[in-house]
């Protein structure tokens, strides 16, 4: 009971601290900064995946099957809009 709301509260710190620090970012830099975030998803990712294999319970793989749907396509989404932003920087010549 205790370590699972040792990972809750570790949860909401995460999540506020990364709205702090993404809310603070101008406008300019969140095209670098999407490339960097990518790579961070990939390893999302991969934790979640090394977390289902070590799942027990139904309850376990359940999250677990979320957690790495969630990351791929977090993971996926950002390749594709960094894909899109990047092409608004190219020139329209024919």
């Amino acid at each position: 009971m205790i370590e699972g709301m040792v990972a809750l509260y570790i949860f909401m710190l995460a999540g506020f601290t990364g709205y702090e620090v993404i809310a603070k970012v101008p406008a300019i830099l969140h095209t670098p900064l999407m490339s960097g975030s990518n790579f961070v998803h990939g390893i999302v990712l991969v934790g979640a995946m090394v977390a289902l294999g070590h799942a027990d319970s139904l309850l376990g793989q359940i999250i677990g099957v979320i957690g790495v749907a969630l990351g791929a396509g977090n993971a996926a989404g950002g390749y594709v809009v960094t894909d899109r932003m990047l092409d608004m920087f190219k020139s329209s010549k024919d």
